[in-house]
């Protein structure tokens, strides 16, 4: 039941998505990027970047509410009575002052046996910060505090923002290209078949371009993680953070799907030839490796 909650509010998002960038395009009086006349590129351009961006900032502003949705995050009540919560609130919120976050995030748990924790948010001041049941349960109290000083590091660095941007303009350069070189192969056949051919050719570049754009994410998420190791060490120490992730690539199993839709919110260790260029985090050994040597 929960499954087929959480599908129901996933498509319904992404109907709302749509509706809002058609929308944007016609408050913007975008017009067809395609004419007699042939391509207008201007045209074209903006409808790619409002696509592109628009998505991508949409899940941004929603993100919260759907890692609550889709990962059953609870929040944490400020003024709970259990001690293991509060410490995990006092942590939390102790780190953040440090950070000089301007506002302390939400702080939430979710039922995993995974160790795992990650941050999520469209802002510095309006974030969450969520850790795994079985993180919670198994490792030490300084262990927990490297990985929460991971996290609000990437607040503090504005990460969630910086891989949005990253994801719309390789959406929007991805969309652009893919148009574009249908034009083309389409203007190449009978006019009867241009039709056919440029819908079929666009659907196939689509998927190529959005497979490599995977890539370059990547990249830039594996990037922003060596950054945020760095900035957790100083936010909560050092040799917590080289603690928290040894413990991490002792006890962790590998993730099954390094590309699923949360897939940079989680610590993966598998190793292996194409996926080490896939994978949204630097392989263990490497980030503990770095911090050692910083």
């Amino acid at each position: 039941m929960n499954f087929i909650k959480r599908f129901g509010v996933l498509i319904i998002i992404n109907l709302l998505i749509m509706v809002t960038i058609n929308i944007v395009l016609n408050i913007l009086g975008v017009r067809p990027y395609l004419n007699s006349k042939g391509l207008n590129y201007e045209s074209l351009a903006v409808f790619c970047l409002v696509w592109g961006m628009g998505g991508a900032f949409i899940s941004l502003l929603l993100s919260k509410f759907m890692a609550k949705m889709m990962m059953g995050v609870e929040i944490i009540d400020e003024n709970t009575r259990d001690p293991e919560a509060l410490w995990l609130i006092q942590t939390v919120h102790r780190l953040a002052r440090f950070a000089n976050l301007p506002k302390m995030p939400d702080i939430g748990i979710y039922d995993s046996s995974e160790m795992n924790a990650f941050a999520t948010g469209p802002s510095k001041s309006n974030s969450l910060v969520a850790v795994s049941t079985g993180l919670f349960r198994q490792m030490s109290r300084d262990e927990i505090e490297g990985v929460l000083s991971h996290e609000i590091a990437h607040i503090s660095n504005g990460d969630m923002v910086t891989m949005t941007l990253v994801q719309g303009m390789v959406n929007a350069f991805g969309m652009f290209l893919s148009r574009v070189i249908s034009h083309v192969l389409s203007s190449q056949v009978e006019e009867k078949n241009r039709h056919i051919v440029r819908w079929i050719a666009t659907m196939i570049l689509d998927i190529i371009f959005n497979i490599l754009g995977m890539f370059v994410v990547a990249y830039v998420s594996r990037l922003r993680e060596y950054r945020a190791d760095a900035g957790g060490a100083q936010i909560g120490g050092k040799e917590k953070m080289i603690r928290a992730l040894e413990r991490l690539q002792k006890e962790m199993a590998p993730v099954p799907n390094e590309q699923s839709p949360i897939a940079t919110m989680q610590i993966s260790n598998r190793k292996g030839g194409l996926f080490d260029l896939l994978r949204t985090h630097p392989q263990l050994e490497d980030r503990i490796a770095k911090l050692r040597a910083s």
